[in-house]
């Protein structure tokens, strides 16, 4: 026999015998371990599926994420918003708690100290005087519109022109002057040498949506809304177009609120409305972009 065939005959010692015994017992100890009675499974069993469900439900949550809709503003915010964005708001942004009214309003809702995050007027005279006021950070004009006149579909007064107006008959209706709405009313009848016809304004209304709610109803024979007001409500009223050479700049001004908890989610919410998306929803609304428009806003 050769040195390695002796070698394997020998009975191993004691020495060697002990030294095999301690090598087999964790072998031994971890067959015991893993003899459970039937149908009962062991802790490994249980613990590596539970860990693969937790990997996947993770995996789901960043694809998720990642192929959700666009970032926007998280958190609750309030908008006081003026009435004639009460359509296009929403389609921006259904997440934000809205409260539409007259912008003089809404005004005056934070100077009494109205919990609010945003600001958003028909005009910028009234967030220009919040921010002098330390009300609201520093305004920016993120849209615009223009005037039309609205009669009722049947027209029973008969009115084709703005000019018709000055019959004494006519029952029109105007925003109060304190209103963006009613503001460019007065400046837009200045300018066309028809101040004289608001002698045959029958009521003042606190916002747009009022003038043509009831315009709608037939209560008036015309009055003074925005365009995008009129196009909202097309089966219900006719739009008689004003000279262009006559229109105020109708600017919209917005603003966080200086008091905002919220103030990220405020400025994100702002800057929705200044991107690309935003500013395509309020064209397709009916509005305009402004001259200098920014392209973020940061307040201040």
């Amino acid at each position: 026999m050769d040195a390695i065939s002796r070698t394997a005959l020998v009975t191993p010692g004691r020495h060697a015998q002990g030294a095999a015994r301690a090598h087999a017992v964790p072998f031994v100890a971890m067959q015991k371990r893993q003899r459970t009675p039937l149908g009962q499974r062991t802790p490994f069993a249980v613990a590596f599926p539970l860990a693969i469900i937790g990997a996947v439900i993770v995996a789901l949550v960043l694809v998720a994420t990642i192929n959700g809709a666009p970032p926007r503003a998280q958190g609750r915010i309030t908008v006081l918003a003026a009435a004639s964005l009460a359509d296009v708001l929403p389609k921006v942004d259904p997440a934000p708690r809205y409260s539409f009214a007259g912008s003089d309003t809404l005004a005056s809702q934070l100077r009494l100290g109205a919990p609010a995050d945003v600001f958003a007027s028909a005009n910028t005279t009234l967030p220009d005087q919040l921010y002098a006021a330390g009300l609201v950070e520093k305004p920016a004009a993120f849209t615009a519109n223009k005037l039309v006149l609205v009669v009722p579909k049947a027209n029973p007064a008969g009115i084709s022109s703005v000019y018709d107006l000055r019959a004494s008959d006519i029952k029109l209706l105007a925003g109060t002057a304190a209103v963006p709405i009613g503001s460019y009313t007065r400046k837009i009848l200045a300018k066309l040498g028809l101040s004289t016809v608001l002698a045959n304004v029958v009521s003042q209304e606190p916002d747009v949506r009022s003038i043509l709610g009831k315009v709608g109803l037939g209560e008036a024979d015309a009055g003074f809304v925005y365009l995008t007001d009129a196009t909202s409500v097309s089966d219900k009223v006719k739009v008689i177009a004003l000279p262009a050479w006559a229109q105020p700049p109708v600017r919209y001004g917005i603003a966080v609120v200086r008091s905002s908890a919220h103030r990220a989610d405020a400025v994100a919410f702002i800057n929705k409305l200044l991107a690309r998306t935003g500013q395509a929803t309020l064209a397709a609304a009916g509005f305009t972009a402004p001259k200098s428009l920014p392209t973020t806003y940061n307040g201040g």
